[in-house]
């Protein structure tokens, strides 16, 4: 059975995030809210052009390194997936792993995970399926149904998307939920150069820019706005300083909005931020790891350096 917090609360939240978002000197709106359903079959999308090298590398890495990957887990443990999205690399890693008890997926998009889960089920009849509709920024419960060791699984690099110390308290709550004799297996990305990094994030097909001006159209069914998503454009560049990807959208004019009840003004050029994707070195991984009160147990690249995936333990 679908776990679900509350609706009115949903919205509320989401009311509470885009008015003070664009009521900010610099606009934001806050990356979660990009995966409604469509969002996040555009997403899906954007993992199949050609210049999204993340899945593809990372999918490389797990095919290669997914047997030891499931040896260090170990048997009869419980997955839990945050951000599910299509369990893509989910199915790798499950199908490697001895006696897998359960598997959680958690995704904030209703629809998108109840297809998912409907053909998973499909392919893994004796396998217990729990997913839970949250958005697993914030604290969410688990089924109550797993257990024997559990290893939460956060693959894309996702983890970027977040500022240090908001990435710091998810993993403290990762490792809190997998608890001594579990672990983290997360894909995070590395620093690279700018010309295989910035394509990635507006491919010449604009996939990615239909995916970023989605978040507008969500705005406006949602919660009444009306946002000219033609008047915005999308832009995504490296912030050398901070190591990381900033996605945008860019009023093409002045103009003015109401979202749910307030009036906002955009000048001509002025910006909206609506993702960070941070970079990492090996190093600053592990230290932010450290700070979440995890060590990294094992590494595994491809043969550029270009992604990582990571196994995570508790430092007890």
């Amino acid at each position: 059975m679908l776990r679900d917090d509350d609706i009115a609360q949903q919205r509320a939240r989401f009311v509470a995030a885009v008015h003070t978002g664009l009521s900010a000197p610099q606009k934001r709106l806050p990356t979660e809210f990009l995966y409604d359903d469509r969002g996040s079959a555009l997403f899906d999308d954007i993992c199949e052009v050609p210049e999204y090298y993340l899945t593809r590398t990372e999918l490389g890495i797990m095919r290669a390194h997914v047997a030891q990957m499931a040896a260090d887990i170990g048997p009869d443990a419980s997955v839990i997936e945050y951000g599910s999205g299509s369990s893509t690399k989910t199915r790798l890693l499950l199908e490697a792993m001895v006696r897998p008890r359960a598997y959680v997926p958690v995704d904030i998009s209703r629809g998108h995970l109840e297809t998912v889960c409907a053909q998973l089920r499909l392919e893994y009849p004796a396998l217990v399926i729990a997913p839970v509709v949250a958005d697993f920024t914030r604290p969410f419960e688990l089924p109550m149904l797993l257990a024997g060791p559990r290893v939460a699984y956060f693959p894309g690099s996702t983890i970027g998307n977040f500022e240090p110390v908001a990435a710091s308290a998810l993993l403290r709550r990762m490792g809190q939920q997998v608890g001594p004799d579990g672990c983290v297996l997360i894909g995070a990305d590395l620093r690279k150069s700018l010309a295989v990094l910035e394509p990635a994030y507006d491919d010449a097909a604009g996939v990615t820019a239909a995916f970023n001006l989605n978040l507008l159209v969500r705005v406006n069914r949602e919660l009444s706005g009306d946002l000219d998503p033609s008047r915005f454009r999308h832009r995504a560049y490296y912030d050398t300083e901070h190591g990381r990807i900033v996605m945008t959208l860019v009023s093409t004019c002045a103009q003015r909005a109401n979202v749910a009840g307030r009036r906002f003004d955009f000048d001509r050029d002025e910006v909206i931020i609506t993702e960070y994707s941070h970079k990492y070195t090996l190093d600053g991984f592990a230290g932010l790891a450290a700070d979440a009160g995890l060590a990294v147990a094992q590494v595994w690249t491809d043969n550029a350096q270009w992604f990582s995936v990571q196994r995570l333990v508790p430092i007890v």
